[in-house]
């Protein structure tokens, strides 16, 4: 069954709708009377109303399909576009910036380039005892200290505020770092926390003024242990504070095992032995770090970043790394205790992508309150829940391990390194199935640890909080906020709320309001229609009709486009009118005004009158004009006897080709304009372009009255030739002139082809030795031969070469009046010897006979000329020379060439000159046309990308051939069975790393591993440029992919090279973080 057709449902007979109207207009101009029936007719009042049309029909005022889209429907703009996108012309919602719940955290605003700021504060906010610790700080320390004062003010926002991320910039701008450029979140952990405790020992609160120490510091001590005596160096009783612990990661797969390398033994023996003050000699010795003490919260720093010597960069470490959920720290300390020393995991800063100077850092860290865990990524604020990386973790960069009881020993043994190299003997805590599994990341960068709380004492604090003038939140969680930023904070939250209601309330307005107004154009176009020809009715104009059921905000009533200049409405505007209902009209009218009404009583009869009067003048110009058209088409053909009138063939062609339209046209104008001389007479034919052909009166004054009715004003372009016209005399003269100069040109260029007939035809002139020949530049004889071998419409329009005479001197340098060009290669073929057949410029031989006809002919004096002859030579060395030097010649399988006889094969052509060549002036011009063609500019070279070791020999060939400038080659990119091929812009200045770039752009072959030639040569050297290594436009290269190191993305590449630029080494210097005081109120 075949599927129904709807594409011809809206179809009409629009040739018989204008034949029912040509025939109504022919009948109003017989009888002179308008019907009723003639304007039903002609304003198609009688057509059917549609009911299902795809479009609007034009041709039919009872149509209103199409004007709204069907009830599902929408449209890209205006009413029935969807109300989302009609949502965005309100402006953002604010309250998509609202806090989802008061126990979801806020994020920070990334400013560019801050994610590390952003994830080591919300570590710090997250961080409890700190966040409370800050907030104990007097108001007047917060006024002298900025960088306090806006950290405050950051916590109290993060903390109350209604909006889903806060504003990080003033902090950023306090300590005045470029939000542009990306740096190392250990590093600025680091300087902030050293920071802070130089601003907070300004405090009097005891607890806000050592935060940064109880809270993050710990003592390691550098034990170095004498193997005769036993004893420790003076320097192991000293303690040093620690507020991280760097661990190495490269070649260890725990956190366990990078405790033990940073807590191992180092044994000093040979030339690294230590002097003992005891021994008083030097000894072995052994060297270890001892933990002390440890601090609430444990942070440790992953090194990941490692140098490499061979490229002098650094590079990311991402193999994965396990470290546990519960961290025993009993046994790792110098002095074993009873006291607990158990961590729990509480955060994990984490650092995606493998470039070293960019990425992106996200931190995921526990609610000490619920105990779930949240990722906080800039922004963004997602839930994870139980586990640091998700409930359903299954990624390989990071993922819970199986739950297995705690052990921080990597060998399985219960025993952990303590730096005395010895292993001790513990007792496992008892912890929840909850805590006790182990985590996997190929991307953690830092770990942060916390103490688990014994009982605390919190009275003190709460007291400090009133006597400074705080104000204690609800939320034990928050501890004490200032309470002059408190009531900021809350201000900002009821502005903010307000917006969010505001907002809201202007929604709930603009969809209520398209409501109204949709239901408005439904009702109205469903009145629309009128049902019967007797009814009442009133014309409105489509386009304002349009406008009205598309637009929000209708416009006036307008409907002066549908009137006439009678006022009245005619029937050439029914295509842009609809015959609307009375209950309809009344009802548009009374709410948009405007106007004019034009009912059916308006119809315009005058219009009606001229119409058809312009239908039978219509009718009457095509059936002459189907008439003259066959007088032409005689006219053309030969076949018209009575030709009286001169016209121009080419427009009389070009007439007869064109539509027969119902009046005349612009092309009809200037039927005789071509074969009219500048002087307004005939011109004679024999001019280009003046061909003409006589034409009978009654077609001529056809052609005139066209001519005249399209532009009356110029009756010049229609000049009346009849056929007794003479040709203009001063043309033809002209003309005569210039026949008389061609032919005798043509007489003068024959008789130089028969003389140097061989010459003219570009065939080779056969050489012989010991005999006498003339040189000539080649691009005098080329053009030489274009000229003499022109013909026909090219014979005016050749260039004349020059005369020999100076043609001869440009050949000979001034500073030695020596030759500064060479002659041509020569071939031997077979015992012939002949010249190189395509050559681009040198000296070419000619006999001296052409020599002297070419002296004659263009000039030359025969004294100026240069002889050369044709030798033989001992020597094997390549030169050209004058009466005593001597040029080897180019020879072709020179092993199987038989010269001229037996007894020369060993000996080579030279060519003698006379006078010499001048080697010093010709090496300076191709030296000085090497630097021209080296100099290039955003040019194309040609790339193969080779799969496998060997190139093809086609690809080999291509490589090695010089580039011809005047060959046309294929810019696309294409591929082959054995690889693919791409252009590249490049210029004599690009070196080899940026070429490199570009391929890798291209081919997402990393640089290391490409092997770059040029065919059999491969090139090694980044630094040089294409210009260092001969490398022209057009050239082509190859490619392989050595595969020797891992893909990486190319932007990594990029990001490295701009911070290389931006001296990312300086990190944070001219900034507050590196400020050897603390700082003040600016």
């Amino acid at each position: 069954m075949s599927r129904p057709s709807t594409r011809s449902k809206n179809k009409r007979n629009k040739q018989g709708d204008d034949g029912d109207t040509s025939d109504t207009l022919r009948k109003i101009h017989a009888t002179g009377e308008i019907t009723d029936e003639d304007i039903r007719t002609l304003y198609k009042i009688s057509k059917p109303v549609c009911q299902s049309c795809r479009v609007n029909t034009k041709d039919n005022p009872n149509c209103f399909c199409g004007l709204i889209p069907p009830s599902t429907g929408t449209r890209k703009a205006g009413l029935w576009q969807k109300p989302a996108e009609f949502l965005q012309n309100l402006g953002p919602d604010p309250s998509q910036d609202l806090r989802a719940s008061d126990d979801c955290p806020a994020g920070l605003t990334n400013l560019g380039a801050t994610c590390y700021v952003n994830s080591i504060l919300q570590c710090l906010y997250m961080n409890k005892p700190f966040r409370e610790g800050i907030f104990l700080v007097e108001p007047e320390v917060l006024e002298q200290q900025p960088v306090l004062n806006q950290l405050s003010r950051l916590f109290a926002q993060l903390h109350l505020s209604k909006m889903a991320f806060i504003d990080s910039s003033p902090f950023v701008k306090t300590l005045e770092l470029d939000n542009g450029v990306q740096q190392d979140s250990h590093e600025f952990l680091t300087l902030l926390l050293s920071l802070l405790e130089r601003c907070l020992s300004h405090s009097k609160v005891l607890k806000a003024k050592s935060i940064v120490q109880d809270l993050f510091r710990g003592s390691v001590s550098h034990v170095t242990r004498c193997a005769r005596c036993g004893k420790d160096s003076e320097a192991s009783s000293k303690m040093e504070d620690f507020y991280e612990l760097e661990l190495n990661v490269k070649g260890l797969k725990s956190l366990d095992e990078s405790l033990d390398d940073y807590l191992s033994v180092e044994k000093l023996q040979g030339d690294n032995q230590y002097f003992c003050e005891s021994c008083k000699t030097r000894v072995d010795a052994t060297r270890s770090i001892k933990l002390r003490t440890l601090p609430t919260f444990l942070n440790f720093q992953l090194k990941r970043y490692v140098f490499l010597p061979k490229t002098t960069t650094r590079k990311k470490i991402t193999s994965p790394f396990i470290f546990p959920g519960v961290l025993d720290m009993r046994q790792r300390l110098s002095e074993p205790s009873q006291i607990e020393s158990i961590y729990d995991l509480s955060a994990v800063l984490i650092h995606k992508g493998t470039a070293v100077n960019s990425g992106h850092y996200v931190a995921h860290i526990k609610d000490e309150k619920t105990g779930k865990w949240w990722e906080f990524d800039d922004e963004h604020v997602t839930y994870l829940g139980t586990h640091p990386f998700g409930e359903e973790t299954s990624g390989s960069n990071s993922r819970p391990e199986k739950p297995e009881p705690v052990n921080p020993s990597c060998s399985g043994q219960n025993g952990v390194s303590n730096g005395d190299n010895m292993e001790i003997d513990y007792q496992q805590p008892t912890t929840s199935s909850s805590d006790m599994g182990k985590f996997t990341s190929s991307d953690a960068y830092m770990l942060m640890y916390t103490l688990r709380p014994s009982q605390k004492d919190d009275s003190k604090a709460h007291a400090e909080c009133i006597s400074n003038n705080r104000k204690i939140d609800a939320d034990s969680v928050s501890g004490s906020l200032p309470y002059n930023i408190c009531e900021e904070i809350k201000s900002s939250n009821a502005l903010y709320l307000d917006s969010c209601q505001q907002y809201t309330l202007k929604r709930d307005e603009e969809m209520n309001h398209l409501k109204e107004r949709k239901q408005e154009v439904r009702s109205i176009l469903s009145e629309a229609p009128v049902r019967s020809l007797e009814e009442p009715f009133f014309w409105v104009s489509t386009d304002w009709l349009r406008q009205w059921a598309d637009s929000i905000t209708p416009p006036i009533l307008d409907n002066t486009t549908i009137q006439c200049v009678h006022g009245k409405v005619p029937a050439s505007k029914v295509g842009c009118m609809k015959r609307l209902s009375a209950e309809a009209w009344t009802k548009l009218f009374s709410k948009y005004k405007g106007g004019p009404t034009l009912t059916n009583d308006d119809a315009c009869t005058t219009c009606l009158t001229d119409g058809a009067r312009d239908v039978v003048s219509a009718d009457s110009y095509r059936d002459r004009r189907i008439l003259m058209k066959q007088v032409a088409e005689d006219a053309i053909a030969g076949r018209c006897s009575d030709g009286t009138y001169y016209v121009s063939r080419s427009w009389l062609q070009q007439w007869l080709k064109r539509k027969i339209l119902d009046a005349p046209s612009e092309a009809d104008a200037g039927p005789s304009v071509s074969i009219r001389c500048p002087h307004g007479q005939l011109l004679p034919e024999q001019a280009s372009g003046a061909k003409r052909v006589l034409v009978p009166e009654i077609l001529w004054l056809f052609l005139y009255e066209d001519a005249l009715t399209v532009k009356p004003a110029e009756d010049l372009g229609c000049l009346t030739f009849p056929s007794d016209s003479l040709q203009c005399s001063e043309c033809s003269d002209e003309l005569s002139e210039v026949a008389c100069m061609e032919d005798s040109l043509r007489l003068v260029r024959e008789k130089q082809r028969q003389t140097h007939d061989k010459l003219a035809a570009g065939k080779s002139i056969p050489l012989s030795l010991h005999c006498k020949y003339n040189l000539i530049p080649y691009t005098w004889l080329a053009r030489w031969r274009t000229y003499v071998n022109a013909n026909g419409r090219n014979l005016s329009s050749v260039e004349k070469p020059e005369t020999l005479d100076g043609i001869m001197d440009s050949v000979k340098c001034e500073k030695h009046a020596r030759l500064q060009e060479r002659p041509v290669d020569l071939v031997c073929k077979r015992g012939l010897i002949s010249q190189k057949t395509t050559p681009v410029d040198g000296l070419i031989f000619i006999t001296e006979s052409d020599w002297k006809s070419f002296c004659e002919e263009w000039g030359g004096i025969e004294e100026k000329g240069v002889s050369a002859e044709i030798k033989l030579s001992n020597t094997e060395r390549n030169h050209v020379a004058g009466s005593c030097d001597d040029m080897q010649i180019c020879e072709e399988d020179l092993g199987t060439l038989n010269l001229l006889n037996s007894e020369v094969d060993s000996r080579s052509l030279v060519i003698r000159t006379c006078p010499e060549i001048c080697e010093d002036c010709i090496g300076e011009k191709e030296s000085r046309e090497l630097m021209r063609k080296l100099e290039y500019c955003n040019e194309d070279i040609y790339v193969y990308l080779v799969h496998g070791k060997e190139a093809p020999k086609y690809i080999l060939q291509a490589s090695e051939t010089s580039f011809d400038p005047d060959r046309r080659v294929s810019k696309r990119s294409r591929k082959t069975n054995t690889g693919d091929q791409i252009s590249l812009k490049v210029s004599g200045s690009t070196s080899i790393y940026q070429l490199k770039m570009m391929i890798w752009e291209s081919f997402g072959v990393v640089k290391e591993n490409q092997i770059l030639h040029k065919g059999t040569h491969t090139i090694d050297s980044e630094c040089a440029t294409l210009a260092d290594l001969n490398i022209f436009p057009g050239d082509k290269l190859w490619v392989t992919d050595s595969e020797i190191h891992e893909n990486r993305d190319i932007a990594d590449e990029l990001s490295d090279q701009k911070m290389d630029v931006q001296h990312s080494e300086e990190g944070f210097r001219g900034t507050l973080l590196t400020a050897n005081i603390s700082s003040q109120v600016v």
